[in-house]
């Protein structure tokens, strides 16, 4: 799996080390509550058996007539199905028909649920990044973002375009990792996708400042990476 989640001045994996005791498929305390400690808990994979951080699993439920669907926000009511965020392993879930073997009654997984899958958790993000643009806490722009994180309260996440320019980039993670400040980057959403959220063309270079919404976006795009490969042809920088 391609991780498009990382630390400008780490190579480390990101996800927490050791394991912890496995637990039930749902914990009295329903979804995660806390956006700032999102890789706190760890579920069972109904593919593999492991147990894993919620930063490399996503959930699914029944809905009534016995549809699995995905729940990205994991706060659909209903017992949690968790299977690690990857395209193939929702393909295996659904061609060996573990859903219903984990659920013990039979449901219903259509063949193209990793598919839907991804577009739920590209839902999820866009949505965060349009709650941090109306905050004022989202900067756009290679420009704008190259001084941001010159400044006083210089952002923590960095969002560079899946089908960007690979020159602006380099640049600003040597910016961010020569000011040490040790940004995380994301880049597997398309300028397409960006701008869709952003209401403009062309989005190319993005930053969140440190919050909850930048924590949010870190876990779900390490999520994601599971379904987006990361091979992208050059685009032109944005303003």
């Amino acid at each position: 799996m391609t991780v498009v989640a990382h630390k400008t001045e780490e190579t480390d994996d990101m996800r927490a080390p050791g394991a912890r005791e496995a637990r039930d498929q749902e914990s009295s305390k329903g979804s995660r509550a806390d956006a700032r400690e999102p890789d706190a808990r760890e579920r069972r994979d109904i593919v593999s058996g492991e147990v894993l951080p919620e930063n490399r699993l996503l959930r699914f439920v029944a809905d009534p007539d016995g549809n699995v669907v995905p729940d990205a926000a994991a706060k659909l009511p209903g017992r949690g199905l968790w299977v690690e965020a990857s395209r193939d392993a929702v393909n295996t879930a659904v061609e060996r028909k573990l859903f219903s073997r984990a659920a013990k009654t039979p449901l219903k997984a259509a063949a193209d649920l990793a598919v839907r899958a991804e577009k739920a958790l590209v839902t999820r993000m866009l949505g965060d990044l349009g709650i941090a643009r109306r905050a004022g806490s989202l900067v756009l722009g290679f420009d704008n973002v190259l001084r941001a994180l010159q400044g006083q309260r210089p952002p923590k996440l960095l969002i560079e375009a899946f089908d960007g320019s690979s020159d602006g980039k380099r640049k600003l993670y040597a910016a961010a990792h020569r000011l040490g400040l040790g940004c995380v980057v994301i880049d597997s959403l398309t300028s397409a996708e960006l701008g869709l959220a952003l209401g403009r063309e062309n989005v190319i270079h993005a930053a969140v400042q440190p919050g909850g919404l930048a924590d949010r976006l870190t876990f779900d795009a390490e999520r994601l990476s599971g379904f987006r490969c990361s091979t992208r042809p050059g685009s032109e920088r944005d303003s």
